[in-house]
């Protein structure tokens, strides 16, 4: 879990970390294209002084208890950053050909020396996500790195090239998705309790069951929550998802969209918790099995694993318009 992840002890000197935050400038992680201010401060300095002396401020500004942090995390991230699914290589050419001197150079500027069986494009790949959340855990210390920010970020990494740009893309969804990284997890438990609200209103009978093997606070979906269902989708699944996601989200800011369901079906109106309803949808129509098969949350918890791989994502998004439709005015007004 999140809060037991980031805590975890380490032996990594602090000087290591102070030895990243140069590693970082130079591999050229942010550059000047950005145009906001903090953005210039952080990107800003050409070949002469790339961006380092805007780390080396952030750095110095740190307490020795967030360096503390900072050390810590930098471990638990290259670990992290080595198991990420390789499934991406196939929808980026131009990563999967990097040679492995490259690849090497890189992992060896992180400090990343716990991939040396790794392919040379996955070395790379994991170099990056290092390399990038590094960045991103000193440019918002209060989130600092948390288990499944790796798996966020993968794809804006297998998909642009520039390590710049992946950095601004991830910052940019994690300011949609930091509450799940909170500590004290506010974020993560007002969803899971969304979810259950849901089940309670869209079936009874299942959510009875669940009442019964003291499942009922859907904790069985955690990681479906905190990773918007990355490993439950393919990578192409996972990247049409998000883009609906998001357009959902842009949509529901605005207020003035309808989105259609089936034909024939009522109209769903565009919500900031579309994912939420996609997750019920999922857990529905694993019912059946759920009711008979399942006598203890972790058996729910098994068969959610299970879903990685052997979903239909526009299936899915259908049932999960329906639910909207149909419950989201209740659920707002019981909210």
């Amino acid at each position: 879990m999140c809060n037991t992840d980031r805590h975890a002890s380490t032996d990594m000197p602090a000087t290591i970390a102070n030895e990243q935050v140069h590693e970082m400038s130079d591999s050229g992680v942010i550059d000047g294209s950005s145009t906001s201010p903090e953005q210039k401060q952080l990107a800003s300095g050409s070949s002469k002084s790339p961006f380092e002396q805007g780390k080396l401020a952030r750095w110095e500004e740190m307490s020795a208890h967030m360096r503390r942090e900072f050390t810590m995390w930098h471990r638990i991230m290259r670990l992290d950053a080595i198991r990420v699914s390789g499934e991406w290589v196939p929808h980026s050419p131009s990563q999967a050909s990097v040679s492995k001197r490259a690849a090497n150079q890189l992992a060896m500027d992180v400090g990343l020396r716990e991939d040396e069986n790794l392919e040379p494009c996955l070395r790379h790949h994991a170099a990056r996500l290092v390399s990038i959340l590094e960045v991103y855990a000193l440019y918002d210390p209060e989130t600092g790195y948390c288990q499944g920010m790796g798996e966020l970020l993968s794809p804006f990494v297998a998909l642009l090239d520039e390590d710049y740009q992946a950095f601004w893309c991830f910052s940019s969804f994690m300011n949609a998705v930091r509450q799940n990284f909170r500590l004290d997890e506010v974020g993560i438990q007002r969803q899971l309790q969304m979810v259950s609200n849901l089940l309670k209103l869209s079936d009874p009978q299942l959510y009875k069951h669940l009442e019964m093997i003291e499942a009922v606070d859907c904790f069985f979906i955690y990681r479906m929550v905190l990773i918007l269902m990355r490993r439950e989708l393919t990578f192409e699944q996972t990247i049409s998802f998000w883009e609906i996601l998001w357009a959902d989200k842009t949509a529901a800011r605005f207020d003035k969209v309808k989105i259609s369901c089936r034909k024939g079906k009522r109209k769903a109106p565009p919500t900031d918790d579309l994912l939420l309803y996609v997750i019920a949808a999922a857990v529905r129509q694993r019912r059946v099995f759920i009711m008979e098969k399942c006598r203890c949350m972790d058996d729910v918890l098994n068969e959610c694993n299970n879903m990685s791989g052997n979903l239909d994502v526009w299936s899915l998004l259908d049932d999960a318009r329906d639910l909207v439709a149909s419950y989201h005015h209740k659920l707002v007004t019981s909210a």
